[in-house]
């Protein structure tokens, strides 16, 4: 399975926000069939988590644009999400094959070791990071390219690279074997939201292009 690859990530500060469920719309037909919408969120609750991703779900199919659930494999499965991203808080890859053989399933991880792990109990993608310095993580240092580049040599499913990542760092993470990017901040505190979603595929498109 070949995810996306430019993946806008949300956080419980950017789903909150009374106009999110247009702004995400808008991101998702920025990115088209390039992107997913990953609905990361640790207070919403599960009933109101089913009702958003069902609903973002209805708009992928009009935009090509993934929804993918994190964590909650069971809203992924109920709200007919495209895919889910398992993280250390969530059911082992291995767990989620039981329950969803046929989902898509996305791993999180922050070292080789735990890229090879993935990989080999069944992940689809892995996301890896982080990458950059960012204020997820205050205090700590970003992995670097480094960490992609030793992820892609010592894997073959599709990485996603995510931690501060800006449509400049986009060519170097593809060059470096990442199969695509993750964002937060990027896109959801941009100005105009769409359009940086846009800059991404455009940077994303420029690999190819150069």
């Amino acid at each position: 399975m070949t995810p996306p690859a430019l993946h806008a990530v949300t956080n419980d500060a950017i789903i909150s926000r009374p106009n999110f469920f247009g702004l995400a719309v808008r991101v998702m037909c920025a990115l088209g069939s390039k992107g997913a919408l990953q609905l990361r969120t640790r207070w919403l609750p599960a009933a109101r988590l089913y009702e958003l991703a069902a609903a973002l779900t209805e708009a992928e199919r009009s935009t090509g644009c993934w929804v993918i659930v994190n964590d909650r494999l069971d809203i992924a499965l109920a709200s007919a999400a495209h895919g889910a991203q398992l993280t250390s808080h969530s059911l082992t890859v291995e767990q989620a094959r039981i329950a969803a053989p046929k989902l898509p399933l996305g791993a999180s991880v922050h070292s080789v070791e735990e890229a090879v792990a993935a990989a080999n109990s069944g992940a689809d993608w892995i996301v890896a990071g982080h990458v950059y310095s960012t204020p997820s993580h205050p205090g700590q240092p970003g992995r670097g390219v480094e960490l992609v580049s030793a992820i892609t040599a010592a894997t073959t499913i599709p990485c996603i690279a995510i931690g501060g990542i800006r449509p400049k760092h986009v060519p170097a993470l593809r060059a470096a074997g990442a199969h695509g990017v993750a964002v937060i901040r990027g896109i959801w505190d941009a100005s105009d939201a769409e359009r940086a979603a846009f800059d991404y595929v455009s940077a994303y498109d420029s690999h190819y292009r150069s």
